[in-house]
């Protein structure tokens, strides 16, 4: 593989999810023959991509969110964060968009949530909760950087 133009643009975790759904990183990975090689890490990126927004969008979802959040100013790496994050949550936003009680006064923020809402399916449901969910991943992780078992 050549690589024609580094950097050409920003990729959403859903084109990433997509690429290695496409590529077959779903299968599982023998992580004793030396488990750290390209398969091993997008097998992982896989699983993480799996539980995340990223799942459930479509390349429509994904521009149709694109196109609502152009009417909120906000820059590209913003919007980009906006999709791969989905947030729900004012502190969510917040967090994402800089100085976004300047940028986004009164109920903006609500309306950018809500636009969001009504463009983009929800996350997966994980089993567990969330914080079990990322401690297994994390361990399982480390486990296998660490130790490649």
């Amino acid at each position: 593989m050549k690589v024609l133009q580094p950097c050409a643009g920003l990729l959403t975790n859903h084109e990433v999810f997509q690429l290695l759904t496409d590529r077959g990183a779903m299968g599982a990975v023998d992580v004793s023959q030396g488990g750290m090689g390209p398969a091993a890490i997008e097998c992982q990126v896989y699983r993480y991509l799996c539980a995340a927004p990223a799942a459930t969008q479509t390349r429509a979802a994904v521009a149709a969110c694109t196109e609502r959040a152009a009417s909120f100013g906000l820059t590209r790496a913003e919007t980009l964060q906006l999709v791969n994050l989905r947030p729900s949550q004012p502190v969510e936003a917040h967090l994402i968009i800089s100085d976004c009680e300047m940028r986004l006064p009164g109920d903006r923020v609500e309306q950018l949530l809500q636009a969001v809402e009504e463009t983009l399916p929800a996350a997966p449901e994980v089993e567990g909760t969330e914080e079990e969910a990322a401690a297994v991943e994390g361990v399982e992780f480390w486990q296998m950087f660490l130790c490649g078992a």
